[in-house]
């Protein structure tokens, strides 16, 4: 066996505990419970957990990370904006930005109206339709990198046929939509002032930190992830789809066989638990890269970040993909 298969294997021992955890900007309880899901590997064995609220999925993920400190945490929401938004509210850092959204700017700009501060039109979404700023040429704007490379990315389909094959049919999201099909800001804005408490509860955060997982003294990691991008093209709302999908999974993976017939159920009854599951099978096969992700040194991702997916960080090493000029 190779030295580069060795280095796979020990990262790949380090980890205790994989959650893939389906998010939801609602802001009811119930709606929380209801659609926040989290597929959890520990050891070997999957669970689907459901039930939670936002402040009380944190406080287990952080209970948890005591208890299986090698741990990597993906959450389904963008973990910031475009570079040049971060700049124009005067944050250094992402984590600036986080205790930006989390003093209160964050549900000022989900505010459909606002009557003591004028709204930001750039946030859209119904009732309001996208400015015009973001449209047309003006499109890339409002995304970030990531965002633009995960479906757009020059030579895709050459270079990255099996990814091209699961962005088909779909468009990127912008963090700045908050309203209508596919939106992504409302759920992210949300999640923001958690991840700053994850990180206060000592999780690094990739790409903005190296990852600590196989030191001494290791920290969990956490990660933003795409579903689609894990996932693959699915009806995930079609229950017949769900199933089809997971009957393929069973028949072709060995990951599945072995999974209770309570933890299918749940992800045959539930488009988010389908989604919680399926991503974390997804982190649990791919693995042995966790521990090995290292902060970016590009300028512009270190404010924006990058969507975690299998191979990413070997691009960015390569200097394959867009926009890493370091």
């Amino acid at each position: 066996m190779g030295k580069g298969s060795g280095q796979m294997e020990k990262r790949a021992e380090s980890l205790e505990r994989v959650v893939a955890v389906d998010w939801s900007g609602r802001v009811d309880a119930a709606g929380q419970r209801r659609h926040i899901w989290a597929g959890v590997w520990t050891r070997g064995v999957v669970t689907l957990e459901a039930g939670r609220t936002r402040e009380e999925l944190m406080e287990w993920l952080v209970e948890m990370a005591r208890e299986t400190p090698r741990m990597v945490v993906g959450i389904d929401c963008c973990f910031s904006f475009p570079a040049w938004f971060l700049k124009e509210h005067g944050c250094a850092t992402v984590f600036d930005f986080w205790q930006h959204v989390a003093a209160g700017h964050g549900e000022r700009w989900l505010a459909r109206e606002c009557e003591d501060v004028k709204r930001d039109e750039r946030f859209w979404g119904k009732p309001h339709k996208r400015p015009a700023q973001f449209c047309g040429a003006g499109l890339h704007r409002s995304m970030r990198w990531t965002d633009m490379d995960n479906k757009f990315a020059p030579e895709l389909l050459t270079r990255d046929p099996e990814r091209a094959a699961k962005v088909k049919g779909i468009t990127p999201k912008s963090p700045f939509q908050i309203g209508g099909s596919g939106s992504v800001g409302t759920g992210s804005l949300r999640a923001m002032p958690f991840l700053l408490k994850l990180r206060e509860a000592g999780f690094r955060v990739w790409p903005y930190e190296d990852a600590a997982l196989g030191t001494k003294k290791p920290q969990p990691l956490l990660v933003e992830m795409y579903t689609r991008l894990l996932t693959g093209a699915v009806a995930k709302s079609n229950p017949a789809a769900r199933k089809a999908y997971l009957a393929a999974k069973k028949k072709t993976d060995e990951a599945y066989v072995g999974l209770s017939r309570g933890v299918m159920a749940k992800a045959l009854g539930s488009e988010d638990a389908f989604d919680a599951l399926v991503c974390a099978m997804e982190m649990v096969r791919w693995q042995g890269e966790f521990a090995g992700l290292k902060a970016t040194k590009d300028a512009a991702l270190r404010l924006e970040g990058i969507t975690w997916r299998p191979g990413v960080q070997e691009g960015l090493r390569l200097g394959t993909l867009e926009g890493e000029s370091g």
